[in-house]
């Protein structure tokens, strides 16, 4: 028999507060975390605005010796990963390490730092390359970074893929607990890429929005004058303990993980089919996986980027999985606030549907000012709205046409 998987610890780092407190009350607020980038100098590109991570001191979470070793895709998850586990009062140590595991999600790993060394070597040549490119770079490094911190050396693993990333770690810890091969799992998904090269790669995709001169309100899901998404960045993790080993320490619950589908369209390198069949088949799998009828769904966190096609296409596939209940669920996309983490959306936005099921608040989609054909789902718009929440569904969506959903239900004795 399965056991059951709660959610005992939460730990956020986004464009729109450093904290889940933080975080959460500028969601509720319709705070938008996009602005002007920073980063680098975009003259020349086409878009110019991101949601960039705010008064983050790497230092503040790690000793200053690491925080200069490790890029910000690492530190993003290890600032995260502290706060969770403080905040569920996890102890690791030798009686338990072997049974707390780590697994994360992110899309493209240490891409600032590849393009660093890059120009490096061009430039100056191969001896100047730093000892840690190769550990900073790579994406595995985040959950080998929180085994080296926390102590934690039960199942250790990255996924890399796309923006569904977060949400398939968070699946796959689910099920490592499930399954009896952990008793707890650190998970989610971190992502640190705004840079020249990913910004002038999904330029060239016409993927991101250019309303650079008004940032705030840039990225509007759902809404008929999208005109893309605006990449972000940040981090994202949970605590997953078995419900036994979280009874057994008098551990806050802040919901159930009661169901998990992944999916491959097998269509398109970057567009979802036009009937949504992978995200149908994704959520049906995860309604499926918690027993539940569609009808009993209360809230969807929609991967809801604020590109034309995945709003459109996400809608149907809602549309096809509920039926007429479509139209009494609340949709929302918080991407609207946070704007897109990409591989690390789907630890972010997990904690965020968490938060809503303990909270029975659902946070809005800001910018929804008009109604677009066939996107007439009720979209929270720009206000956070109070009602019970008793099994919410978060979607992620990556290219090359992977799927996650998971549902996170009240917990009940």
């Amino acid at each position: 028999m399965n056991k059951r998987v709660v959610i005992t610890g939460l730990g956020l780092i986004t464009p729109v507060g450093i904290g889940v407190e933080q975080t959460w009350q500028a969601l509720c607020a319709g705070k938008s975390g996009v602005g002007d980038i920073t980063r680098f100098d975009t003259s020349g590109y086409q878009t110019k605005i991101a949601a960039e991570v705010k008064d983050f001191n790497p230092q503040d979470f790690m000793p200053k010796k690491d925080a200069r070793r490790v890029e910000p895709f690492i530190a993003f998850a290890l600032a995260a990963t502290r706060m969770a586990i403080e905040d569920s009062g996890l102890v690791i140590d030798s009686t338990n390490e072997s049974r707390v595991g780590a697994i994360t999600g992110c899309g493209l790993g240490g891409l600032r730092f590849m393009e660093d060394t890059v120009n490096r070597v061009s430039n100056q040549g191969p001896k100047r390359v730093s000892p840690f490119f190769i550990p900073m770079m790579i994406g595995n490094m985040a959950p080998g970074m929180i085994s080296i911190h926390f102590g934690a050396k039960g199942p250790n693993s990255s996924l890399a893929t796309a923006c569904a990333a977060g949400t398939h770690a968070v699946g796959n810890s689910f099920r490592l607990i499930q399954s009896g091969a952990a008793d707890a799992m650190i998970t989610g998904g971190t992502e640190a890429v705004i840079s020249p090269s990913c910004v002038a790669g999904f330029n060239s995709m016409k993927a991101l929005s250019t309303r650079n001169g008004e940032p705030a309100e840039a990225s509007r899901p759902f809404d008929r004058d999208r005109d893309g998404f605006v990449v972000g960045e940040g981090g994202g993790i949970l605590i997953l303990e078995s419900l036994e080993h979280a009874l057994d320490r008098g551990a806050r619950i802040y919901a159930e993980v009661t169901g998990y589908g992944m999916t491959g369209d097998g269509f398109h390198m970057t567009s979802p089919p036009p009937d949504g069949n992978g995200a149908v088949r994704c959520m049906q799998a995860a309604i499926d996986d918690a027993q539940l009828d569609p009808n009993q769904i209360d809230y969807i966190n929609a991967h809801g980027t604020s590109t034309e096609l995945n709003d459109l296409y996400e809608t149907r596939a809602i549309k096809t999985v509920f039926k007429e209940h479509a139209y009494s669920l609340a949709v929302s996309s918080t991407k609207s606030m946070t704007g897109h983490l990409l591989g690390g959306a789907g630890g972010v936005e997990t904690v965020f549907t968490a938060l809503t099921v303990i909270n029975d608040l659902i946070p809005p989609t800001i910018n929804y000012e008009n109604q677009a054909e066939e996107c007439d789902l009720d979209y929270v718009p720009n206000k956070v709205r109070q009602v019970t929440v008793e099994n919410a569904m978060t979607n992620s969506f990556g290219f090359g046409g992977t799927n996650g959903t998971l549902i996170l239900s009240k917990y009940k004795t």
